[in-house]
């Protein structure tokens, strides 16, 4: 169970209207202006914009894989170990994340739904 950086950035990619903003220490993630994420090379972890109660469960149930960041606005990011997850739950965390901070119009063009984590190559 792990997932690569590559196949998070794939997964970032089948997301409608996202923008990425590398900095020196980590790469930011937002759609439409609204942050949603962030991943961090150093480390192989990745910050992503969860409702509370999500924040709360996730930190709970696997305190290895995930930790809280900060809360901020009505939301709680979580910290995302990418060696302790597998690529079809860090496909939903990250459309929930880009959900959240997507407008309305957005994800009903979308739908609401997640699509399957890419394939590597």
């Amino acid at each position: 169970m792990s997932v690569r950086a590559e196949e998070f950035f794939r997964i970032v990619d089948t997301l409608a209207g996202v923008e990425s903003a590398p900095g020196e220490r980590f790469t930011s993630f937002s759609v439409r202006g609204k942050r949603f994420g962030y991943y961090w090379p150093r480390t192989q972890t990745v910050g992503l914009k969860q409702t509370l109660s999500e924040q709360q469960a996730l930190v709970s149930e696997r305190p290895e894989v995930f930790e809280v960041q900060f809360t901020a606005g009505g939301f709680g990011w979580v910290v995302v170990d990418l060696a302790g997850i597998e690529a079809d739950e860090l496909s939903e965390l990250v459309f929930e994340a880009w959900r959240l901070s997507a407008p309305v119009e957005l994800v009903a063009e979308v739908g609401d739904h997640v699509a399957a984590a890419p394939a590597p190559p």
